[in-house]
């Protein structure tokens, strides 16, 4: 029987990866958080230099990082890499190198590998559509863009010198970056059920999305 694939994609600031942990762990599912695999990539690339605009050196890198889950924790290396690779600076270097046609197709096959070994939830922006197009249930979880803005801003003004204008804007030209490329743009599978988080806390999301997929596995 081949394992269960719940894919829950959306643009940034949706709260897609601390949702899909929180439906993995109602489910008694594994956790897979594929922007964490890019920024992992982007991280190796500034640690050493390297170029974003330099495709062939990037996607070296993509190809030689070894993945696996623990705990809900994605191991690059075997190390917790996901501290370092939250930084804001990360996410923009993440998001220009999710364009390259050779890093995404390392990585996606990493996805899939991980998802060919246990039941999952996987969180992105391509995983209905491209990575996983045949899941088991598929959810697009969006928000409206002032209320993205202002999540991820209270997640960083203690972190960070940065403004709620500059995270605004910022995510303005990563929606259009994500939704306008020509490889996996960020769009919802023609069979995805959308769920809209602007108004509804954190537990009803959960519930939400939870009650879908059991649905999904009747």
């Amino acid at each position: 029987m081949m394992p269960t694939v719940v894919t829950i994609d959306g643009p940034a600031g949706t709260g897609k990866s601390t949702v899909a942990r929180l439906v993995a762990d109602q489910l008694g599912f594994q956790f897979l958080n594929t922007g964490a695999m890019y920024r992992a990539v982007a991280w190796q690339c500034l640690q050493h230099n390297i170029e974003l605009t330099n495709r062939n050196l990037v996607a070296e890198v993509a190809s030689q990082l070894q993945f696996s889950i623990q705990d809900h924790q994605l191991l690059v290396n075997g190390k917790d890499l996901l501290k370092d690779s939250r930084m804001e600076k990360i996410g923009q270097a993440a998001s220009i190198i999710a364009s390259l046609p050779d890093v995404r197709a390392h990585l996606v096959a990493h996805q899939r590998s991980l998802a060919s070994q246990q039941d999952i939830v996987t969180e992105g922006r391509d995983q209905g559509t491209v990575v996983f197009p045949h899941a088991t249930c598929k959810i697009f979880l969006t928000a409206r863009p002032e209320i993205r803005a202002q999540r991820r801003y209270e997640d960083l003004k203690h972190q960070a010198d940065i403004s709620y204008e500059q995270i605004l804007a910022e995510q303005s030209e990563r929606d259009r970056r994500d939704t306008t490329r020509s490889v996996a743009p960020l769009k919802p599978a023609e069979d995805a059920i959308t769920v809209d988080s602007s108004d509804l806390e954190i537990d009803e999301v959960i519930a939400r999305i939870v009650s879908i997929v059991q649905q999904s596995l009747r």
